[in-house]
């Protein structure tokens, strides 16, 4: 004991927490885990499971079909060898269907704006998104909820910047101040842009915003026509209404982004038990065919056009008819879409992350830790609504943010497993210490590896109870806090020059002030 005693004693610890301080935990993890781990490992479903799947879900845009086709897609269809049948639904052929699949885009990059932080959109790599479109933020000051505005858009956005496990990021929440639906639209996008230089995920309402959104995206990127050249911000579309009808405006929109050059996100959120067959297996066949229907609209359209799959099945709360987000249900669910795009080999969006708790709690945790765990582990490859979401996706948390942050570092850490080699099979280092010290502290391989194979956290508390309690007996919630409240006093990027900001101002209706986006603005 006395050996171990002089290696791991209280100053041992100190030094070395000390040299992987707050200041260095972004490096350090990068030598951990990276963006684009590999998952898959994790399979819910059997090969015949998912076949039967695929059958149904043919079976389904086959003798069923999607109800309210808009005109122009109606057209391109049935020049295709659709059918409309005597309820006007359009039934989709077996053969066209399996052609889709086989056509669509696969394997291409997102172009960051900063290209560190591109995303390659292939196999069944995992990359985590911040969240989804909640109305409320729960207010620092208060602890209460409280509608969101378009100036807590921004701050999510540049502190989802600072967070290396976030990979993409989505403007997290509706600014329920804004009321014109272009002026909402035109200043989440730029609060996006001038917040963050990681791949941009975003909403739009009406076709007719698109073009402006193209504007935009091309005067950031450098003059007309230079977005498409290199895309840095995709939209997000629901161009179906389950169960099994088109959407005119989200069609619409998805169309015409995907003429625009924005990859387009073709996100298929039934829920079981309400808008979808209450049987998990029934609401994958639902989910599967209305995404798939989405993506024949948008390749109808644009052949070949970047489409992400978008299998988003959520939870009903079958006692009240409510939606959850959590629970094993969840999780399995999205396992098993996660695990249906691989299939496919599609690249997809699928959701975890979620939880009905209101703060940042047990519940919280345990909710959102299990289902992120797993879909990480089936290989999503993009994981929405992964940090920040409360209260059912109604509520967005700070602190939230950056726990969540902490705990999708584990989940990478696990997604990426355990190499097996000559080296870390050990035999030497196992002899070495049995025939010597009796220990591997002080081990040339465990120096090696004590900042490559290890995550260690920086909310997470693993000192001693008596070390807590001389710290102040803080938990992590207010240690979650005042991290966040560092990092959004401190990071206000510049990652649009002042006479471009007063150009796009000119131009565009933005309603994010430049006092509000300074470090003395005395928000913080």
């Amino acid at each position: 004991m006395s050996v171990i005693a002089e290696t791991t004693g209280r100053a041992g610890r100190t030094r070395r927490r000390a040299g992987r301080g707050a200041g260095v935990h972004a490096a350090d993890a990068g030598a951990v885990v990276r963006l684009g781990m590999t998952g898959g490992a994790y399979k819910p479903l059997s090969e015949r499971d998912m076949r039967r799947i695929h059958g149904t879900a043919l079976d389904v845009l086959e003798r069923i079909g999607i109800a309210d086709p808009m005109p122009e897609v109606r057209d391109l269809a049935l020049a295709k060898g659709c059918r409309m049948d005597g309820r006007g639904r359009l039934r989709f052929p077996r053969a066209l269907v399996e052609d889709a699949i086989a056509g669509a885009a696969r394997n291409f990059t997102f172009h960051a704006r900063d290209p560190r932080h591109d995303i390659e959109m292939r196999g069944s790599r995992v990359h985590f998104m911040n969240g989804s479109d909640a109305v409320s933020v729960l207010d620092f000051a208060t602890g209460r909820y409280r509608p969101s505005t378009i100036i807590d858009v921004y701050d999510v956005v540049r502190l989802s910047d600072c967070l290396e496990h976030v990979h993409l990021v989505f403007p997290m929440l509706t600014a329920t101040d804004l009321d014109d639906i272009f002026e909402h639209g035109i200043s989440r996008l730029y609060a996006l842009l001038s917040g963050t230089e990681k791949f941009l995920r975003t909403i739009f309402f009406d076709a007719s915003h698109m073009a402006g959104a193209a504007a935009l995206c091309d005067m950031v990127a450098g003059g007309e026509g230079a977005f498409r050249k290199r895309p840095f911000a995709s939209i997000t579309t629901c161009p179906v209404v389950s169960p099994l009808r088109f959407g005119d405006d989200q069609s619409a929109v998805s169309i015409e982004a995907a003429r625009l050059g924005f990859p387009v996100s073709v996100a298929i959120a039934p829920q079981a038990g309400a808008t979808a067959p209450a049987a998990l297996a029934g609401t994958l066949v639902q989910t599967i065919a209305e995404a798939l229907a989405g993506l024949i609209q948008v390749n109808l359209a644009v052949p070949g056009h970047p489409v992400i799959f978008g299998l988003v099945p959520f939870i009903s709360d079958l006692r009240t008819g409510a939606f959850s987000g959590s629970g094993g249900e969840q999780a399995l669910v999205s396992a098993a879409a996660a695990q249906m795009s691989n299939f496919y080999d599609l690249p997809a969006t699928v959701s975890a992350g979620m939880t009905d708790s209101k703060l940042p709690d047990n519940q919280a945790g345990y909710e959102k830790g299990v289902t992120a765990a797993l879909v990480g582990a089936a290989g999503g490859n993009i994981i929405s609504q992964a940090a920040g979401m409360q209260a059912s996706l109604m509520g967005v948390s700070f602190e939230a943010l950056v726990i969540d942050n902490e705990m999708l570092g584990s989940v990478l850490r696990a997604v990426r497993g355990i190499e097996v080699t000559d080296a870390s099979l050990s035999f030497d280092v196992i002899a070495e210490a049995a025939l010597g010290p009796g220990h591997y502290l002080g081990s040339a391989q465990t120096l090696e590896l004590m900042e490559t194979e290890y995550l260690y956290p920086r909310l997470g508390d693993r000192r001693s109870a008596g070390e807590w309690e001389e710290d102040g007996a803080t938990d992590i919630r207010e240690r979650a806090r005042e991290r966040a409240r560092e990092l959004l006093r401190a990071h206000y990027p510049d990652y649009i020059d002042p006479g471009l900001d007063e150009k796009i101002r000119e131009l565009f209706p933005i309603r994010i002030p430049r006092e509000a986006m300074r470090a003395d603005c005395g928000r913080w």
